[in-house]
């Protein structure tokens, strides 16, 4: 299973991928000056990982708000709520993976660093069984972490740049991959900057930013005037995420475009100068009498419930269907911003779909080691396996998932089949950390087999410690759960009570 991406399209005519998994791991910095491509970019970047990993974007200028009609991504608007409406809207796209857009366009530079501050720090904190995997991107990087003091209050230059120091410094081992994005290197704190190890550098025409972009290359001094030379949309790439050695590459076409204003040429109006004099010194109308002083409202956003009801309900974006995607992978060709359709999944069956589930959970608790992991890890692989069947929408949440994980690795992988429904009833009862054994050990009740001995038992606890076995069957033996019976030659058998069955001894 491939979890790489094509960013573009090298010289040499050879597409260039992007290792989304090694990515989380290793963060990325995109530098590049205004109207080098590098929003593009990040849009590139988006699109084709959309079905593939979470994403938050930290948006200042509210350009990415287009990719919540195709990817399902929902629209945060920092200017709507109040701070303790985005920690709760923050932990539930923590909790529930969804994919979110903080549009801070509506703020002043001061409140959209406090807001993005507030939003980066509470995914940050989030408790560790949600440590999921997912891409931070945050454009205009330099705002939120500057590498001087500026306009802002240093109370919260502090606050924003200790968040945004959070997440490339010790973001990874949360499962936050920072991807930050800036105009200038120059102004962008290098504590920040530094923990980046993968690099997409733009056209730059600054000696000192090109010359901190040629250090972060491996490139000498001659060398960085090609940055000068590079073409809107080109940038040089490197790092264990992309290229072992800098390659130049042109980013491919996306499916959504920008809110932002044109910046082709528009003829001027062909009136002469004393029409567009009388024009302009008309009597005002009834409308712009009646208009309200200073700039048009803002379109009423949704209530704080009422979004995170949206995010509860959040399900990730499907890849393209093969056969309505182009034949290139770059599609667009020469037009960086061709738009492309995304097609919508299949109807399937509802056995269809228990059989696919049913597949994957048995090929996840027959994987060596599978019960040792943690479970938000194998969460996160459950539901790219379903994606890639096209089922996503059907993965559940995550403690959903851990039950069901439990029954697979017991071999139960299809628990609605009939011959388990009395099995599932009493499973009710049993709390989701000793879930797994006891199903191990009534499923061999119910078949007759030998007792599992206390090796099996440790395995399907995802333990080496044989006291905590001992302690397992004590408490499932004190819930009533199970019956445990030794005989004179120290042979054990485990019943369960409410089925009337016991396993053979051994």
């Amino acid at each position: 299973m491939s979890a790489s991406v094509i960013i573009g399209e090298q010289q040499s005519g050879k597409p260039l991928q992007i290792d989304i998994e090694e990515l989380l791991a290793t963060r990325l910095l995109v530098q590049g000056n205004s109207g080098s491509g590098k929003s593009h970019l990040l849009r590139r970047l988006l699109e084709e990982s959309a079905a593939l990993v979470q994403q938050v974007v930290i948006d200042p200028e509210g350009d990415f708000v287009t990719l919540a009609e195709p990817f399902g991504h929902i629209v945060v608007d920092g200017a709507a709520y109040s701070n303790n409406d985005l920690i709760r809207l923050a932990n539930r796209v923590r909790q529930h993976r969804a994919s979110v857009i903080l549009a801070l366009d509506g703020l002043e530079i001061e409140a959209q660093m406090r807001c993005a501050a507030t939003f980066i720090n509470t995914l940050f904190d989030a408790p560790r069984d949600q440590w999921y995997p997912a891409l931070v991107v945050v454009d205009e990087a330099q705002m939120f972490a500057p590498a001087a003091a500026g306009d802002v209050t240093d109370e919260v230059r502090r606050l924003s740049l200790s968040a945004m120091t959070n997440l490339m410094c010790r973001g990874r081992k949360r499962g936050l991959a920072g991807i930050i994005a800036t105009q200038r290197l120059a102004k962008l704190a290098k504590n920040v900057a530094a923990e980046a190890s993968n690099f997409l550098m733009g056209r730059t025409f600054l000696d000192i930013d090109m010359a901190r972009a040629a250090d972060l290359l491996g490139m000498d001094r001659r060398q960085a005037e090609t940055i000068r030379d590079l073409e809107r949309g080109q940038f040089l790439a490197l790092g264990p995420a992309i290229t072992r050695r800098p390659v130049a590459v042109r980013i491919g076409g996306v499916q959504t475009t920008s809110r932002a204003v044109s910046t082709g040429l528009l003829p001027p109006p062909t009136a002469t100068g004393q029409d567009l004099h009388d024009l302009l010194h008309a009597a005002p109308t009834l409308e712009e009498l009646t208009a309200v002083d200073g700039p048009s409202p803002r379109p009423a956003m949704p209530d704080a419930g009422d979004l995170m009801e949206q995010i509860g309900s959040y399900v990730m974006a499907v890849a393209p269907g093969t056969d309505q995607e182009p034949e290139d992978p770059l599609a667009g060709g020469d037009n960086l911003f061709a738009a492309a359709a995304v097609a919508a999944p299949p109807a399937i069956a509802p056995d269809e779909i228990n059989a696919m589930i049913a597949s994957i959970m048995e090929d996840m608790a027959t994987e060596p080691g599978a019960t040792y992991q943690q479970i938000a890890s194998l969460y996160q692989d459950f539901t790219l396996r379903c994606r890639m069947k096209r089922i996503g929408h059907h993965a559940g949440d995550v403690a959903q998932f851990r039950r069901r994980f439990a029954m697979a690795v017991a071999g139960i992988y299809a628990p609605q089949e009939e011959r388990w429904a009395e099995l599932m009833g009493l499973a009710r009862a049993v709390s989701d950390e000793w879930l797994a054994p006891f199903l191990v050990l009534a499923r061999a009740a119910m078949e007759g087999e030998a007792c599992p001995d206390d090796n099996e038992l440790a395995r399907v606890y995802g333990t080496s410690s044989s006291g905590r076995i001992r302690r397992l069957l004590e408490h499932l033996e004190k819930e009533g759960h199970i019956v445990v019976k030794t005989d004179y030659g120290g042979r054990r058998s485990v019943g369960i009570p409410e089925l009337g069955v016991f396993t053979a001894a051994v």
